[in-house]
């Protein structure tokens, strides 16, 4: 039976300040437990409900909780058998790689969009992220289960994107809603996409290290595209 205080502490890993000082974050569900058993991460504690098969599971502690208790501590309406304690990676300077793509974002305040852009950039092969520093840290419980697996096999690496963008030679692709459209050219040389804040769009400080500006013709009278949508369409034209 877990105490209060255990389920106390579970629960605080919701907010940025206790994740960052305990270096643990949140996994929910049997799917991303599936992933999360055959990758590097440290697992600290899983807590499962008996229904749960623990495959692969070695020395990882393991707690039975009943499906009351996964409810108190899960994030999610409906838990799914399973949750545990993941040690965060150790964090890295960012190194934009001179033969990949990669993917910049700038603000990016919603949970569910920075979680749908981490799974874009998996399906798009890209393994590297670069975030601002105000971005949604990407260890929060609803970013993590947006990501379905992905932020297992993608970086998100928070530093100003002005530094970054100075220090690289590769070309800048910012998206722009007064700008070419990216369906213009076939190929595209590989190079770093820039995807602004949701509302605000990219950052006037950063546009002068965009070296080429791209849009999504609009055909309809919708204002405005999510970000991760934006992301997802922009990036099938540019990775080929």
């Amino acid at each position: 039976m877990l105490s209060k205080n255990e389920i106390k502490y579970i629960q605080s890993l919701c907010h940025k300040k206790q994740r960052q000082q305990s270096g643990l974050f949140i996994v929910e569900g049997v799917k991303q437990m599936e992933e999360l058993l055959l990758s590097d991460f440290t697992i600290k504690t899983v807590y499962a409900t008996d229904d749960w098969e623990a495959k692969n599971i070695g020395n990882t502690h393991l707690v039975r909780v009943t499906v009351e208790e996964l409810k108190k501590i899960s994030v999610l309406q409906t838990p799914n058998k399973v949750l545990a304690l993941v040690e965060e990676p150790a964090s890295k300077k960012s190194t934009i790689p001179d033969n990949k793509w990669v993917l910049a974002l700038d603000g990016i305040q919603d949970p569910g969009n920075m979680g749908t852009l981490i799974r874009i950039a998996d399906w798009f092969g890209i393994d590297t992220i670069i975030a601002s520093p105000d971005s949604v840290d990407c260890f929060n419980p609803k970013v993590i289960q947006s990501t379905m697996g992905s932020f297992i096999r993608v970086r998100v690496c928070y530093e100003p994107l002005e530094t970054v963008f100075a220090a690289t030679q590769l070309p800048i692709y910012g998206a722009l809603l007064n700008a070419p459209s990216v369906f213009e050219k076939t190929q595209y040389k590989k190079g770093v996409l820039l995807i602004g804040n949701e509302s605000k769009g990219i950052n006037p400080a950063l546009l002068h290290h965009i070296s080429n500006s791209i849009s999504i013709p609009r055909i309809g009278k919708a204002e405005s595209l999510n970000a991760a949508v934006a992301a997802g369409i922009l990036l099938s034209q540019l990775v080929k």
